[in-house]
């Protein structure tokens, strides 16, 4: 066979093959034992990194967990022992967390210091407001946390009182809702029972002047009835709630209620959360 006979078969083959193809090159490769070699050890390497990578980040997830659950365990030694300033300057330093648990103490304890008797009225107006953004974060971070539910319901209403009676009945409705959510989420919570019980009061006992104005606002503003704040209350007396039971007594017996009316805010001040939804004008 003479040299111009074997080229040509061999261009044959070529222009048959497309070229020197995928299947071609990756024969190549396999025949070259040191390229095998190292594309092997390369993916082992990729591979243990990429579990090295799982296992650490699995590893700080972990520790972070546990952080987080050891921060709230000091938190709430805190709050039981009545130390508010404490508390809330251990809580301020994890101010930027994604943790709604965390968040929603932020928010208790910013109300809690704002509510001291040595906090200046301009001091105050802040933490309000600071409490509600953290309550806020801490109902989008977790919207089936009825803690969250309820410190955000409560922050709003304390807000109420720097914006105006407009605003605070616009708020009403919102409060409400947040408080049946917490109620919904935790039918056991004592408190969040006994505060929409307090709304409930709250609007049920508010004067035919303040609804007429309320009605110039709104075209159907908020209301409620005795009723429905017994119920509540009935409600919280299940759950071991002892404030309840002055409403109770108020919306049960007429002649009490001249004296738990004008005791309210006294009684609201031992409460377990000292909260107040007054809408007076």
């Amino acid at each position: 066979m003479g040299a111009e006979e074997v080229l040509g078969r061999r261009r044959k083959r070529c222009w048959a093959g497309g070229g020197r193809g995928a299947g071609q090159e990756a024969e190549e490769v396999m025949g070259n034992p040191g390229t095998f070699k190292r594309g092997l050890l390369l993916s082992a390497l990729s591979y243990l990194g990429f579990e090295t990578y799982q296992v650490i980040s699995q590893a700080a997830v972990v520790h972070a967990t546990a952080k987080v659950e050891e921060i709230l365990e000091q938190a709430d030694y805190l709050y039981e022992s009545g130390e508010t300033e404490k508390l809330y300057q251990l809580l301020t330093q994890y101010k930027e967390s994604e943790d709604a648990e965390l968040l929603w103490r932020l928010a208790r304890a910013s109300r809690d210091v704002a509510q001291l008797s040595r906090t200046s009225e301009e001091e105050k107006k802040l933490l309000v407001y600071e409490a509600l953004e953290y309550a806020k974060r801490a109902l989008e971070k977790n919207e089936s946390s009825f803690a969250s539910h309820k410190w955000y319901a409560i922050c709003l209403s304390d807000v109420g009182d720097y914006e105006g009676i407009k605003a605070k009945i616009a708020n009403a409705y919102i409060i409400k809702e947040h408080f049946e959510k917490a109620i919904e989420l935790n039918p056991k919570d004592a408190t969040s029972i006994h505060l929409m019980g307090i709304w409930c009061y709250t609007f049920a006992e508010m004067p035919w002047y303040q609804r007429r104005i309320a009605k110039m606002l709104f075209a159907t503003p908020p209301s409620s009835t005795y009723e429905k704040a017994l119920g509540y209350f009935h409600r919280a007396e299940q759950a071991k709630n002892v404030l309840h039971f002055f409403f109770l007594v108020s919306c049960s017996t007429s002649k009490f209620v001249y004296l738990v009316k004008h005791s309210f805010h006294f009684y609201i001040t031992f409460s377990c959360v000292h909260v107040s939804l007054s809408f007076s004008l």
